[in-house]
């Protein structure tokens, strides 16, 4: 069975915990908060959210061919690493000389420029993509 507590008994706990931890275990701690505290405290915690929020920007995943890759490995240069002629990606650097000159890698630049066509690719000619 379980006895209530009175009064005296919620003294004599509080009595023995000031005892051993001190006066400031068994205070109230309103006592200590006033309105600048509650400002500085809303501050912390927009600043922890916001970090939060960039922090989840970085970890986003985006689904590229089937696959979660995260979101922070992409940058504006992936896109140039394209072929927009035959969809090839590549990690040559002599690829990057043609695609800034001719917008296509250095094996489309063989098959469809080189040979006297320069003249017709840079007028705005490009091949079927059957």
């Amino acid at each position: 069975m379980s006895r209530k507590l009175d009064l005296n008994d919620i003294a004599k706990f509080e009595q023995a915990i000031a005892n051993k931890y001190g006066e400031e275990a068994i205070e109230n701690p309103r006592k200590y908060w006033n309105d600048e505290k509650e400002k500085d405290y809303l501050n912390q915690i927009k600043e922890v959210y916001e970090k939060e929020l960039i922090q989840d920007e970085k970890n986003d995943k985006i689904e590229q061919d089937g696959f979660l890759v995260s979101k922070k490995l992409f940058n504006k240069e992936t896109t140039k690493r394209i072929c927009p002629v035959c969809e090839v990606y590549s990690f040559k650097i002599k690829d990057d000389v043609f695609m800034n000159k001719f917008d296509c890698c250095y094996n489309c630049y063989i098959k469809w420029i080189e040979g006297g066509r320069e003249e017709r690719w840079l007028s705005g000619w490009r091949p079927t993509k059957s």
